[in-house]
């Protein structure tokens, strides 16, 4: 085990089991060989080629195309091919910053392949014995990462919302942090990474902020998605990071950046270079 592992396992996927999935001339997505074998059934909504599959062009603006994936969507998960839906939609975009081209359900954002974006907050109290962290561990009930440790807070980013609405919301909702409060969260990084998981393929980004808290302050969770907090030293956390698997899959390389951003390590650390640079791989 080593820090350079969870970046590998997280980056670890064969694009030559995938289609990219395209809205035009963009490619927006990557799908299954067999996930686009059940496509070709929607002759309305795909055109379904060796190569690629695509959005029928007729579909030409973003609440035609939402309301037809949903619609597909909707088939898979009645027959399995999709779980049940998270009722939560997320945009589909080329690049961060781009309006939509449409909207898709989380439940089926792997399986299309498409980016996702989130957002990660560090808690850390500042002791004389040096930094400590604010680490949760996740209901054993989770659909992802049940029983894993995770940062203080930690959402993906749905459409609709700005990044500090969504910092707000999730920061009321997992670590009963008022907006005042949240609003002291510093963003200081970009994670990202390509990673292949049973259900397709994750392009995800994680926008990564920093927040200091006090001493007195003890984080409550509102939602269910924690069942406690900890919190635990720098070389403890450091520690887990580096030498388990108790943390959620990309929770760790959120902590390596924070590792590496506080000094805690140095170039003298070995793959330095491969550890930082794989932090950020281009989507």
């Amino acid at each position: 085990m080593s820090y350079l592992h969870h970046i590998r396992t997280c980056n670890d996927h064969d694009l030559s089991g995938f289609r990219p999935f395209h809205v035009g001339a963009d490619r927006v997505g990557w799908v299954r060989h067999e996930l686009a074998g059940r496509l070709t059934r929607f002759p309305d909504v795909f055109v379904v080629e060796p190569d690629r599959v695509s959005l029928l062009a007729a579909l030409g603006n973003f609440e035609s195309r939402s309301k037809a994936l949903a619609r597909v969507i909707d088939a898979l998960v009645a027959e399995g091919a999709i779980p049940s839906l998270r009722h939560e939609d997320y945009p589909v975009v080329t690049s961060w910053g781009q309006p939509p081209l449409l909207k898709i359900d989380r439940a089926a954002v792997a399986h299309f392949g498409v980016r996702s974006f989130g957002l990660h907050v560090n808690g850390f109290v500042r002791r004389a014995d040096g930094l400590h962290l604010w680490i949760g561990k996740r209901a054993t009930d989770r659909g992802v990462a049940p029983g894993k440790l995770d940062n203080m807070i930690a959402g993906g980013q749905p459409i609709g919302l700005t990044l500090d609405e969504n910092l707000i919301k999730e920061a009321q909702e997992e670590a009963g942090l008022p907006a005042e409060a949240a609003r002291r969260a510093v963003p200081v990084s970009v994670v990202s990474y390509l990673m292949e998981n049973p259900a397709g393929l994750k392009p995800d980004t994680l926008f990564v902020y920093d927040l200091e808290v006090g001493e007195d302050f003890v984080p409550q969770n509102n939602d269910g998605e924690v069942h406690h907090f900890m919190l635990w030293p720098l070389d403890k956390v450091a520690r887990l990071v580096r030498d388990t698997e108790d943390f959620k899959f990309n929770v760790n390389l959120v902590i390596i950046d924070f590792l590496i951003r506080h000094g805690y390590l140095k170039p003298e650390e070995p793959d330095y270079p491969d550890i930082a640079i794989g932090l950020r791989r281009p989507l």
